[in-house]
């Protein structure tokens, strides 16, 4: 929430500022942790003093399903686990990633392509080529309220935020994450789990939220042919630059040169001012359980799908290339960009 100052408190792993090798550790302290401190206690409390157990589940959350899952008699035993605040932990790591990914000359960068009906670039065939070359920079900077390039579509997604507000509603949406600079060959065909595609769309998939994952055309692809959907090698280009990205940066599970476009799609959130009809533990009906919560989490949301796409991008680029220092990780990553080049004309 904006309450929050996020600040990271590194406890382990760091020494004058760089990694020693040993696990990286860290604490960010949450503001609203005092009035929970007895609710969330970790020490036994006396029966008589302990808060009335959450029983009522929300349609749509992990609530009912964990309830029995794990034969608990209080939902809050689940809801706080299954709590999309367990993202802030990943964007530390994430952000450590993107460091180790910069230096060998990526760069990760998201928008939010559409909320609700409304979808930025409607009337354009390829979102991506109607977006601002710098609007990454621009973000970065001075974000906008929903963090979409397209002014005037984000001028009428936040007019759709305010209608569900006022009807104690939530809306979903997607976001649109893309990474540049990746050496082609990243990434491998040999086996299903070693598919650079198969790891992108598990780790965006299990994005507290996210319903669909698609990359490049996605499910665009279904009514096309071929001749409109396989990139053309541009002659023309000074390396191997292709003529369109359908297929979003991946072919065989491999990167092909261009930006890795993964879109993921996000369902509204469960909780909701005017809740669903529901039913509790015991099985009566009763409205869905209440828990703070925003009426969209789509700008967040890309945040943590860049952070995602990051740390699996980091693993798949030292697997590649290795190195236990960072002047032998880069050279190898040059050399794999050295053999990219188009050979002699």
């Amino acid at each position: 929430m904006q309450i929050e100052r996020d600040e990271v408190h590194w406890v382990a792993g760091l020494r004058f500022g760089k990694t020693l090798g040993s696990p990286l550790g860290w604490l960010v302290e949450n503001r609203d942790w005092p009035t929970w401190a007895e609710r969330m206690s970790p020490e036994p409390i006396a029966a008589g003093r302990r808060p009335a157990p959450v029983t009522r589940t929300r349609p749509g959350h992990a609530d009912l399903a964990g309830a029995i899952k794990y034969d608990t008699g209080d939902v809050r035993d689940v809801l706080e686990r299954a709590s999309a605040r367990s993202t802030a932990t990943r964007t530390v790591a994430g952000a450590v990633c993107r460091q180790l990914l910069a230096r060998a000359g990526v760069r990760i960068w998201s928008f939010v392509d559409q909320l609700g009906p409304i979808r930025a670039y409607e009337d354009v065939e390829d979102p991506m080529s109607a977006v601002p070359p710098d609007w990454w920079r621009m973000d970065l900077a001075h974000p906008s309220p929903l963090r979409c390039p397209d002014t005037g579509a984000e001028t009428r997604m936040l007019a759709e935020v305010d209608n569900a507000r006022e009807a104690g509603d939530s809306i979903g949406g997607s976001f649109i994450v893309v990474a540049q600079g990746l050496p082609i060959g990243i990434g491998s065909s040999a086996e299903w789990d070693t598919r650079l595609d198969g790891a992108i769309a598990a780790a965006t998939m299990a994005i507290p939220g996210v319903k669909g994952v698609e990359i490049g055309l996605g499910f665009g692809v279904v009514a096309r042919r071929g001749s409109a959907v396989h990139d053309v090698v541009d002659p023309a280009a000074a390396g191997w630059k292709r003529l369109t990205n359908r297929a979003g940066g991946l072919e065989g599970g491999m990167t092909n040169g261009e930006p890795i476009i993964v879109r993921a799609a996000v369902k509204p959130v469960s909780t909701m001012r005017r809740p669903l009809t529901s039913v509790d533990l015991q099985g009566a009906p009763s409205p869905g359980h209440i828990e703070r919560s925003d009426i969209t989490i789509l700008p967040r949301a890309a945040i943590v799908g860049e952070v995602m796409l990051a740390l699996v991008l980091a693993d798949e680029m030292l697997v590649t290339f290795g190195g236990d220092v960072m002047r032998d990780f880069l050279a190898a990553a040059q050399r794999r960009r050295r053999r990219s080049s188009l050979p002699a004309r």
